[in-house]
């Protein structure tokens, strides 16, 4: 099956195709993995609502999630993750260097946010 657009109804199916952790082996293992993309959810909400951005926490939730869902982690977070929130989640794909490269690929648009762009260059040495 191939999908070209995430939605409520193919999203899940989206994440089974591409989900790859050996050491998953129940149903459960697969949803615990998925609730990831809620972890990282709350997390940049609360920096949105506090200013306090958990670095070291969101950095080790993507590599998780792009370990065990490959480039398919891009996609499924931004259908799990509200636009709003959008900026910050590139800022730290960026860093990961998780971008895809299609040229007209709406990713390419939004903008990152330079608050946490700065705090990435102070905490990890990190200039884009």
């Amino acid at each position: 099956m191939i999908i070209t657009e995430l939605n409520k109804d193919n999203y899940l199916i989206f994440a089974i195709q591409n989900y790859n952790n050996p050491q998953a082996v129940t149903k459960d293992d697969f949803l615990d993995d998925m609730k990831r993309f809620k972890y990282v959810k709350r997390l940049l909400k609360r920096y949105k609502k506090s200013g306090t951005l958990k670095f070291n926490l969101l950095i080790n939730h993507f590599i998780i999630l792009y370990n065990i869902f490959n480039d398919a982690a891009t996609p499924l977070l931004f259908y799990k993750i509200e636009e709003d929130l959008w900026s910050t989640m590139k800022t730290f794909i960026l860093y990961l260097n998780k971008l895809p490269e299609y040229p007209k690929c709406f990713i390419h648009e939004i903008p990152i946010d330079p608050e946490c762009q700065t705090l990435l260059e102070e905490i990890y040495g990190v200039k884009e």
